[in-house]
């Protein structure tokens, strides 16, 4: 018996800054238990809410179930704790699979190399078994598995979800250095955008943040494209489960009213791309989008407003990106009365150029950068 079959506890992969938002996503969605960690969350979870919360989530990027957890202090103890597992279980003979590790404060300082030692440990007991090697695809394999040892405690995980969860599907194209769908959503959380208004984007670049207000009014489960969930290679996979949960969240997308959400950017490229991936989505089609530099926007009044600036600096930008964040702080202030603008900044600094007094800020992480989501109640 795996150590997730003997208390149905699993981990949630989700980023430090959202997990306050996160908890309570597990806990809508059936987690029990809940319990913030480094890196992530516990949390309990019968087959039914595993199934719902891989195939909902926003937030989390991967759910881990794990299989076994011992004390490791030697690549050695790593390889024979290993290669007593039957993964047979785990790994049908024609799939493949893939490790990814991380190794903190620990005698096994190399996570590379644990994660080659955990192969090769795999490999060996399949030859043992089948006198066949199992297939490896560093990629994009059918199996993705998780090894974390910390303070010299191994725990061997199964990634239920099959990949990153922040890959949706919808977004087949993108502008250079696009924002997260996870950060994205916890964006559209935190906003505790419910519809009442309209919702626009005046620098929605590829569309992200639009693309996940969307799925987030709509009901629409953020992996409704994603085929490969990692929970079909559990030994107590139930199929029967799984199409019911999948029929019943399916069941439950409901329709876009007109002129809800709407956006514009003053590149016609990042609009032609933004149209691309929103087009893809469920109602997608009444999503209004332009190109339009939001200087000329004569007025947003009664909106949320909700946007992610650039902030990217390149040689002799600085300044035009001082202006830039001044004009919008102008913008704001003299055509959006009414409404409640929500920015995130991935550069701080660039906060004190808006001249508007925040309601609140909240620290998100994005792309490596310590940004801040602020929030503006314009009058």
């Amino acid at each position: 018996m795996y150590e997730y079959q003997k208390n149905n506890r699993f981990f949630a992969q989700i980023a430090d800054r959202i997990k306050e938002v996160g908890a309570k996503e597990l806990n809508r969605l059936g987690a029990q238990r809940i319990s913030p960690a480094y890196r992530g969350i516990y949390f309990d979870a019968d087959k039914e809410s595993l199934y719902r919360i891989n195939y909902c989530t926003r937030l989390a990027s991967r759910i881990l179930a794990p299989l076994v957890w011992f004390n490791c202090n030697t690549t050695d103890q790593l390889y024979k704790k290993a290669k007593r597992i039957n993964w047979l279980d785990i790994i049908p003979q024609e799939s493949t699979f893939a490790i990814f590790s991380n190794v903190s404060n620990s005698k096994i300082r190399n996570s590379q190399y644990a994660s080659l030692r955990l192969k090769d440990a795999i490999v060996d007991s399949f030859i043992e078994k089948t006198k066949k090697r199992p297939n490896i695809n560093p990629k994009t394999p059918d199996i993705w598995l998780n090894l974390h040892i910390t303070s010299n405690k191994a725990i061997i995980s199964l990634d239920t979800s099959g990949g990153s969860l922040h890959k949706r599907g919808y977004r087949k194209t993108s502008v250079e250095a696009p924002m997260q769908e996870t950060v994205a959503a916890a964006i559209v959380k935190y906003t505790e955008w419910d519809g009442s208004a309209a919702l626009y984007d005046p620098m929605c670049g590829s569309g992200t943040l639009l693309s996940e207000a969307l799925m987030h009014f709509c009901r629409i489960p953020a992996g409704i494209f994603r085929s490969n969930f990692g929970f079909k290679f559990m030994p107590d996979y139930d199929s029967g489960l799984w199409a019911k949960v999948k029929k019943e969240l399916d069941r439950q997308i409901k329709a876009l009213p007109e002129e809800r959400i709407s956006g514009s950017d003053s590149s016609a490229r990042s609009i032609d791309i933004a149209k691309t991936n929103i087009l893809n989505l469920p109602h997608g089609a009444k999503i209004k989008l332009r190109t339009l530099d939001f200087r000329k926007i004569s007025s947003l009044s009664n909106r949320v407003i909700i946007t992610n600036p650039p902030y990217g600096i390149r040689m002799g930008e600085k300044q035009k990106l001082d202006l830039l964040y001044k004009d919008f702080g102008d913008f704001l202030k003299n055509k959006c009365k009414g409404s409640t603008a929500y920015i995130y900044f991935g550069k701080r600094e660039f906060i004190k150029k808006i001249g508007l007094k925040p309601s609140w800020k909240k620290p998100i992480e994005s792309g490596g950068l310590d940004g801040r989501l602020v929030k503006y109640d314009l009058f």
